[in-house]
């Protein structure tokens, strides 16, 4: 199966929407999903059944049209054109409409033969401002379907003609004193009974709605367009003499050398070949404080470079980028459907025939019961205008692209609208230990001196020797020195003893590094000061490591995977969330419950010593016992309990299969962004079912008081209106949804 996403023109209702992806799941092979916020159809096809043309094809037969995406699409919007030509169709209604309005609420403004300035300016209106719902009927005839565009064409269309009706056949062009902006229609009414206001003024309206919409629509798409204009246009390379040469970046290939300064964006994902500096990652985690690089450092693309000028070697271009595949993610969740859209989806598809049943069924029965034909009419025209399948159809996926969009600014992708439902359900977080709870790289966390022995003397000696060894404890140790005792001095006559340590020569002073016994067996004793570090250490579960010269220890040195400073808070959120939070790690247990004690999970929630594959017992036996189960985790081993859990989040500083297996990737490194993407996850949910609530709330309250009579069209064609732009104002409120992070660094 291959998959293909189609920006789709042409629908203007989610009944348009349920239609093209009938369409397009009658062809064998092939499974779609169209979304009429987004505009798109999200279709995995079998290339050995069916072709991109032929999916063209289908839309088209549906009478709508389709365009194979070009490469780095995000989805469509309205565009400027498009918004500009609905905004002067608007003004131009509104203008002709507002006088026909006044004339027929104020008596006062009915001078004689009034009845025929309010048909001059009100039929440019019902033909003109009106035509893109009479053509979109039109279209749709002639495929023998209704949408929601026949629903406000034929109640437009019915109200002028019969005030044509009443004009040339009937008392309105003689009478001219009809009062027409009754909140109830007037029973009994009769021929001298015109609607020209009722024409135009819903014409209006509904444009209104729809320009407003058209507006919501594109600012909840605007956080994904955003992020993908941060992208470099252009980027300076470096040549094999090492001059500069501006290209466009669409040229920059992998390997190639580029030159970012201080205030510039990173090109493209890379690796810092030279310079140092500060860079904004803030576009990418959602976390405000810059990050320093240095030679060797990996920089993403469209991050700000806020410090000294950087050579950078490209290492991931186009759409391999991670800024790329971020909005990847988040476009193909705002393609998606929440499994709660779907019975909205059901009933907007047969939303449009009922409504005409139950205008025809309103009319009758008015007529038969004895009313005027005007109150009948009425009654029937209004039920016409009121029903709204498009605010059902808007519920769902304008909250999933402000959702998804807002998620993306700080640092949470949601891979998929049914993780939505995930989260509401979650009382139980499995948090793998290092790379999550921990930094995941070793770190110097004491040194321990003998008594006569300076600290920073003993620092760069140890340090010195230390760095001539890749292990990672060693490198642990380097750094720190170098960080707090400045350059080191070099080491003469290295030498590795495997698996217990290292020797050299520094400033003609032989030094020993290693474990306890190595000294030991060279004679040197560790002092009772020195003995009581190392036991302590130890029943921590942390590294030590001793050093000796001029024939005595001199120090110890504690190394440990510290805790991240922002885990202890993160716990305490969870448990906000109503979550019981869990350590399962593979270190020993002494180890899992220093790290448990650090950041507040109880003793009797840690698992320790655990395999990979028991990490998805552990999970699945949470789950038989009836609990929903997130787990949090970052490596490789992860990635099966990951794909087990009900909910997988996955730090983004991990591997990639952890991310793949995940459903929720934080792409920042703090385990906060875990409670923040739970947070945000269950705003969005719950801003969708507000959507829908209101939407067939709405529906059921409106329609049977239209069909009653208790509606004028004009409070109706302003209701209708009002949903749909409701809806969407609704789900723009998750713009305002604000991390935990950024609140704790606020404050």
């Amino acid at each position: 199966m291959q998959h293909i996403d189609l920006p789709i023109t042409g629908m203007t209702c989610a009944s348009c929407a349920s239609r093209v992806e009938r369409n397009l799941n009658g062809i064998d092979g092939v499974t779609a999903t169209v979304n009429f916020a987004t505009e798109r159809a999200a279709v995995d096809y079998d290339p050995t059944a069916t072709t991109p043309d032929d999916l063209v094809g289908a839309v088209a037969a549906a009478g709508y049209a389709a365009s194979l995406p070009h490469e780095g699409h995000v989805h469509p919007d309205v565009s400027p054109d498009e918004a500009a030509a609905l905004r002067q169709r608007l003004l131009i209604s509104a203008a002709l409409s507002l006088p026909v309005l006044l004339m027929a609420m104020i008596p006062a403004l009915q001078f004689d033969n009034w009845q025929w300035l309010s048909l001059t300016l009100a039929s440019p209106v019902v033909v003109w401002g009106a035509w893109p719902f009479h053509t979109a009927t039109w279209a749709n005839a002639r495929h023998g379907v209704a949408t929601m565009d026949t629903l406000i064409s034929v109640g437009v269309v019915s109200a002028w003609l019969w005030s044509l009706y009443a004009l040339f056949f009937g008392d309105a062009g003689m009478t001219g004193m009809r009062m027409a902006f009754e909140l109830v229609p007037e029973r009994g009414a009769g021929a001298d009974a015109i609607y020209l206001e009722t024409a135009s003024v819903v014409t209006t309206l509904i444009l209104l709605g729809r320009y407003f919409e058209a507006r919501a629509k594109r600012d909840a798409g605007a956080a994904i367009t955003a992020l993908m204009e941060l992208g470099a246009s252009t980027v300076s390379v470096l040549d094999a003499a090492g001059d500069e040469q501006e290209i466009a970046i669409d040229q920059l290939a992998v390997g190639q050398r580029f030159v970012v300064r201080p205030g510039e964006r990173v090109a493209t994902d890379g690796v810092v070949e030279s310079g140092s500096s500060a860079v904004d990652l803030s576009m990418l985690t959602g976390e405000s404080v810059p990050v320093e690089v240095s030679p060797g450092s990996e920089v993403t693309g469209a991050t700000l470079n806020v410090g000294g000028r950087l050579v950078i070697r490209a290492t991931r271009v186009g759409a391999d980028t991670a800024l790329a595949q971020i909005a990847k993610l988040v476009t193909d969740a705002q393609t998606g459907k929440a499994p709660v859209q779907r019975l909205a989806d059901r009933v907007s598809g047969i939303f449009v025939p009922i409504v005409f049943a139950l205008a025809a069924a309103t009319l009758a029965y008015w007529l038969l019961a004895g009313e005027g034909a005007a109150f009948a009419f009425t009654a029937a025209v209004s039920v016409l205008i009121i029903a709204c399948p498009c605010a059902l159809g808007l519920a769902t996926p304008t909250a999933l692209m402000v959702g998804t969009g807002r998620g993306a600014q700080l640092g949470l992708l949601i891979k998929g609208p049914e993780v939505l439902e995930s989260t509401r359900a979650v009382d139980t977080i499995v948090l793998d230990k290092t790379g999550t709870i921990t930094t995941g790289t070793m770190e110097l966390v004491e040194l321990i001196t003998a008594a006569g022995t300076d600290r920073r003397d003993a620092l760069r000696l140890i340090g010195a020797v230390e760095h001539a060894s890749e292990h990672p404890v060693a490198r642990a140790i380097a750094r720190t020195a170098e960080r707090e005792a400045g350059s080191l001095p070099p080491t003469g006559s290295f030498t590795n003893h495997e698996g217990l340590g290292v020797e050299g020569t520094v400033d003609g002073v032989a030094v020993l590094v290693g474990r306890p016994r190595l000294l030991e067996a060279q004679g040197m004793t560790l002092m009772p000061e020195l003995q009581a570090a190392v036991a302590a250490a130890q029943a921590q579960g942390q590294t030590v490591v001793a050093a000796g010269w001029g024939g005595a220890a001199r120090a110890v040195v504690v190394v440990a995977d510290t805790v991240k400073p922002s885990s202890a808070e993160a716990i305490t959120q969870l448990r906000t969330l109503g979550l019981r939070p869990l350590l399962v790690t593979g270190d020993n247990a002494a180890v899992a419950r220093v790290v448990a004690s650090a950041v507040g999970i109880d003793a009797a929630d840690v698992v320790a010593d655990v395999l990979p594959a028991d990490k998805v017992g552990v999970v699945r036996g949470l789950q038989d016992g009836g609990h929903v189960v997130a787990m949090v985790g970052d490596g490789i081993n992860d990635a099966p309990a990951l794909a087990q859990a009900d909910l997988g989040l996955a730090i983004g500083t991990g591997t990639d299969v952890a991310i793949e297996a995940s459903d929720l990737t934080l792409v920042s490194g703090d385990l906060r962004a875990a409670g923040d993407a739970i947070r945000l996850s269950r705003a969005t949910l719950r801003t969708i079912k507000q959507n829908l609530g209101w939407a067939f709330g709405y529906n059921v309250a409106a329609i049977p008081l239209a069909a009653a009579g208790l509606l004028n069209p004009i409070i109706a064609g302003a209701a209708m209106a009002f949903s749909s732009v409701s809806v969407v104002l609704n789900a723009l409120r998750l713009r305002r949804f604000a991390s935990a992070r950024t609140e704790t660094a606020a404050g």
